[in-house]
């Protein structure tokens, strides 16, 4: 199996009408090429682009529209009345760490005496911990809330019961058909769930368990003689958990996660300010969450213990702060030694298997860190764009990351593919499974069976997704500036990109051995350009070029500057691929 490299260039949706695109832009004083970008992202009305570009904190949801929010905030008000001890099991990936964080703190500020506890990924595995439960049991709790993870935890829930503990779970992944038994269980995918948007992350369920709690306490006069915590200040924490778990920027998530990005961006809370510090971290946005931030508190998890990053995040003291988040730094620089070794001893792997006709991807290796499979998987999609899982082998029992393509439903597929496992869940595009080495060889038959038979040799081909065809001449500072407001960029809200067709490149240089940088020219308008890691595309610079970009200003010594970001380049002669 070769890299792909070939990529369709596809329109979003179906190309709007200029009356279309005239009205929206005049009901919203929008220039026309901003109004298609929002076209093409569903938003058909003024009332729409409103809602959108404002997304202020008003437009949320009732959080009593999910499942049993009532009884929950019911058994957390008792808790805090009478002084019941609570114990917050989060999880260790960034969603669960800022979740455990976020419920932690903000209870604690309503009086609550509350424990957490994170598991270890290497030695308890994903989800709520029978060890954890026991231990809760041991320190006096009465109540335990989980935060993203305990939909799938039948066992773990029959063990609290059992032990005289009351149990909340919320979560965001995928439900199983067998449901534990518990006190309350807040999900947005249940069938009973009325919430409008159900694509939250773990941390944003606990934040609107957090809103109803609130609303209940006021009402009961709770705060009348204690200060009443303010919840737009864990907008930080919701942000960066929901950015990072690749979870829709739209709807719900896109009102959180635009307030969150601000107080990010202050850097208020100390633990904040000291990671983007050893990441260096000049200006915040959802791509810089994802790519610097995220991944330092993601990699304590990965090879060490989460629980420092809880610790880092509701931390105070500089002296305790600072050293946490160099350590967590200089885990990152672990991580990515350990995933290029993995990343390049998979690619082998694959190559050497030369096996083009497959539809998917599955390895194991007990050379392999469980931590980082599923960063290498993500590698592997990008590469082969093919669903791809990794296992990490240990005494004969795998534990496996995978990742998916648009279009191919990984929990489904897993559900599927079941029977050889030992246990799976997730989502759509990311999960995660147990399977012993003995019944590793017919899972690989039965995933490739469900593959072949719900995706298509089309559906193999990468598509890149644009927002129209344009003349470079489009694009002013003014225009990019209004763009801007379409922010957050990530999932679900793409940063907006353009194709334009028979361009000339000009001066086309090389940097650091992977990028291209050069100017392009059209029609007598010529505009900078940066493509990154795509140095081999060098020598096809000699000719007319059709490029798909993202166009953004760039600042260099006090002035500013059109330029774009190059996603894909091709030479005029391949025909027009829309």
């Amino acid at each position: 199996m070769q890299p792909v490299e070939l990529r369709q260039w596809k329109l979003r949706k179906s190309q709007p009408t200029v009356t279309q695109v005239g009205q929206l832009a005049n009901d919203l004083h929008l220039q026309d090429l901003t109004a298609q970008v929002l076209l093409l992202r569903g938003v058909t009305t003024a009332e729409q682009g409103i809602e959108f570009l404002q997304a202020g904190l008003s437009a949320l949801p009732d959080p009593d529209l999910l499942p049993d929010m009532g009884i929950a905030c019911a058994r957390l008000e008792q808790a805090l009345v009478q002084g019941e001890k609570i114990a917050v099991h989060g999880d260790y990936d960034v969603d669960g760490i800022t979740g455990c964080t976020l419920l932690v703190e903000t209870l604690r500020a309503m009086g609550g005496n509350v424990g957490y506890h994170i598991p270890l990924r290497l030695k308890d595995g994903y989800g709520l911990s029978a060890a954890a439960i026991h231990q809760a049991k041991e320190d006096g709790c009465a109540l335990i809330v989980s935060v993203d993870c305990g939909v799938s935890a039948l066992a773990e829930a029959e063990l609290a019961a059992e032990l005289g503990l009351d149990l909340i779970i919320t979560d965001h992944h995928q439900p199983p058909d067998e449901l534990p038994i518990c006190l309350a269980l807040i999900n947005p995918h249940l069938l009973k769930n009325k919430f409008p948007w159900k694509e939250l992350s773990g941390v944003g369920v606990a934040f609107f368990l957090l809103v109803g709690l609130r609303r209940q306490l006021r009402e009961n006069n709770y705060f009348v003689t204690r200060e009443e915590p303010d919840l737009r200040q864990g907008l930080d924490l919701v942000a960066l958990g929901t950015i990072a778990d690749i979870v829709p920027l739209g709807g719900v998530n896109r009102i959180l996660v635009r307030s969150g990005l601000q107080l990010l961006e202050s850097g208020v809370r100390p633990g904040i300010a000291a990671l983007k510090r050893v990441a260096d971290v000049k200006k915040v946005s959802s791509g810089v969450v994802g790519f610097r931030l995220a991944p330092r508190l993601n990699a304590a998890g990965r090879l060490e213990d989460a629980a420092l990053g809880v610790k880092l995040l509701l931390g105070e003291d500089p002296q305790e702060i600072d050293p946490l988040a160099e350590l967590l730094d200089g885990f990152n620089r672990e991580r990515q030694k350990i995933e290029q070794q993995t990343l390049t001893e998979a690619i082998a792997l694959v190559e050497e298997q030369n096996q083009p006709e497959r539809y998917s991807i599955v390895l194991a290796s007990e050379n392999w860190h469980s931590g980082v499979i599923g960063i290498v998987a993500s590698r592997l999609v990008e590469r082969y764009h093919r669903p791809t899982i990794l296992i990490a082998l240990e005494e004969g029992r795998g534990k496996g990351s995978a990742r998916s393509i648009s279009g191919f439903n990984l929990y489904e597929a897993l559900k599927e593919s079941a029977a050889p496992l030992s246990g799976f869940g997730g989502h759509a595009m990311a999960a995660g499974l147990s399977v012993l080495e003995e019944n590793l060889e017919s899972f690989v038959a039965a995933f490739e069976r469900t593959a072949i038979n719900h995706l298509t040799s089309d559906d193999l081909l990468p598509v890149a997704y644009h927002d129209g065809e344009v003349s470079l001449s489009s694009f002013t500072l003014q225009l990019l500036r209004e763009l801007e407001t379409l922010n957050p960029y990530g999932a679900g809200n793409s940063q907006p990109a353009f194709v334009s067709r028979n361009c000339r490149a000009l001066s086309p240089r090389i940097l650091g051995d992977k990028h291209l940088k050069f100017d392009v020219e059209q029609d007598g308008f010529r505009v900078g350009c940066i493509a990154f890691g795509q140095a081999e595309y060098f020598d096809q610079l000699n000719g007319e070029i059709d490029l798909l970009y993202r166009p953004g200003i760039n600042q260099w010594r006090g002035q500013e500057s059109v330029q774009l970001q190059v996603v894909d380049i091709c030479t005029s002669d391949c025909g027009d691929n829309d």
